[in-house]
C-alpha cells in the first residue's frame, strides 16, 4: 500500500495478533464489518502458531513434536479465513517464520504462562525494540487511525499475546516520533489504540442461560473467579461494542477455516443449541490510548466515531 494518505480509504484499521485464529475469534465480525464498509483493514500476525495443538487426527503429523509443519498449514487456514472475511491485506510480523510461536504452559491456578524450556527464535524472547522496528514501517505505510491488540496480560496470559501487546504499544509510540528511524518511513500517529475484550455482564448472562438449560459444563472456566475471567471486562471499562450480527455467519465460517485449532464439536461451538451463533456477533473494546470517543449514553458502536 502507498503511504500517501490521500490515496487510501478514509478509515484505516490495523490489528496485531499473536497467532492465526486469534484475529477471527476476537475480531471476526469487526473485520468483516469494516471491509464491507470499504475501510482498509490490515492484519499483522506475529507468529504462524507452530506450537498449537492439532485437533484433527489425520493432521497429527504436523505437530511440532512430529514433522513440525503446523505453521505452514495454519498459514493456509489463515488465508482461507481472511478470504471469508474479505480481508486482503494480512502479513506476518517481519515476514513468514521471522518469529516462532512460543507455546505456553499452565500455572497451578489454570492461567496461561510461559514454558520452562524455551526454543530459539520464539516470539516471547524476541528483543522488544527489534520486534517493534518490524511493525513501525507497517504502521507508517498503512497509516491506521485505529489499532487493535490485547491488554497487558494478553487477555489470558499466553506469552505471545503479552508480547504482541508490548510490540504493538511500543511500535505505535515509536511510529509517531518524527526523528525516530527516518529510514522506516514518514512518522504516523495512530489516533486510537483499543484492547479487545469481552463483556462480563453479557458473558455471565449467557452462562446463566446455559445453566438454566441444564448445561453445567460449557464455558466452565469463565466464572468470575476462574482462570479465564481476565478475558472479560466490567461494562464501565468497555468503550465500544460492535454489533456484527450481519457478519456473524462469516465469522463462524472463518473460525471453522482454522480447522486444526477449532473443531465443530469443540468448546468454541458448545452450547449452540441454547445460545446460537449470536454469542459470536458482538465484539467489545477498551480504549487504551488516544482520542476520546464522543460522549453519549452507553457504549459507542464505531471504532472510528468522532475521528475526522
Amino acid at each position: 500500500m502507498s503511504s500517501d494518505v490521500t490515496s487510501q480509504p478514509a478509515r484505516r484499521l490495523m490489528l496485531v495478533h499473536a497467532h492465526p485464529d486469534d484475529e477471527t475469534i476476537n475480531n471476526g465480525v469487526t473485520m468483516a464489518k469494516y471491509v464491507s464498509e470499504d475501510a482498509a483493514v490490515c492484519l499483522v500476525t506475529c507468529t504462524l502458531g507452530e506450537e498449537g495443538e492439532v485437533l484433527v487426527e489425520d493432521l497429527a503429523h504436523l505437530a511440532p513434536e512430529q514433522n513440525d509443519d503446523l505453521g505452514a498449514h495454519r498459514l493456509g487456514e489463515l488465508k482461507l479465513a481472511m478470504e471469508i472475511l474479505g480481508v486482503t491485506d494480512f502479513i506476518r510480523l517481519g515476514g513468514d517464520g521471522r518469529y516462532r510461536d512460543s507455546g505456553m504452559a499452565y500455572a497451578p491456578d489454570g492461567r496461561a504462562i510461559a514454558r520452562d524450556v524455551l526454543r530459539e527464535g520464539i516470539f516471547w524472547t524476541a528483543d522488544l525494540l527489534d520486534a517493534a522496528n518490524e511493525l513501525v514501517p507497517v504502521i507508517r505505510d498503512r497509516l491506521p487511525q485505529v489499532l487493535i491488540t490485547y491488554d497487558q496480560i494478553g487477555n489470558y496470559g499466553h506469552p505471545d499475546h503479552v508480547q504482541a501487546h508490548r510490540v504493538a504499544m511500543y511500535a505505535t509510540q515509536l511510529a509517531g516520533v518524527p526523528s525516530y528511524r527516518r529510514d522506516l518511513g514518514e512518522p504516523w500517529t495512530v489516533a486510537r489504540v483499543f484492547w479487545c475484550t469481552m463483556s462480563k455482564s453479557r458473558m455471565l448472562a449467557g452462562i446463566q442461560a446455559l445453566r438454566d438449560a441444564g448445561d453445567m459444563e460449557t464455558f466452565k472456566g469463565f466464572d468470575p473467579d476462574g482462570p479465564l475471567s481476565s478475558l472479560m471486562s466490567d461494562d464501565a471499562d468497555i468503550s465500544v461494542e460492535i454489533d456484527g450480527t450481519p457478519w456473524v455467519a462469516q465469522k463462524v465460517a472463518a473460525m471453522q477455516a482454522h480447522a486444526t485449532q477449532i473443531t465443530p464439536d469443540g468448546p468454541f461451538f458448545a452450547g449452540a443449541d441454547v445460545l446460537g451463533d449470536a454469542r459470536w456477533a458482538h465484539e467489545y473494546y477498551r480504549l487504551a490510548v488516544g482520542v476520546p470517543l464522543p460522549k453519549g449514553e452507553g457504549w459507542a458502536d464505531d471504532l472510528f466515531a468522532g475521528l475526522s
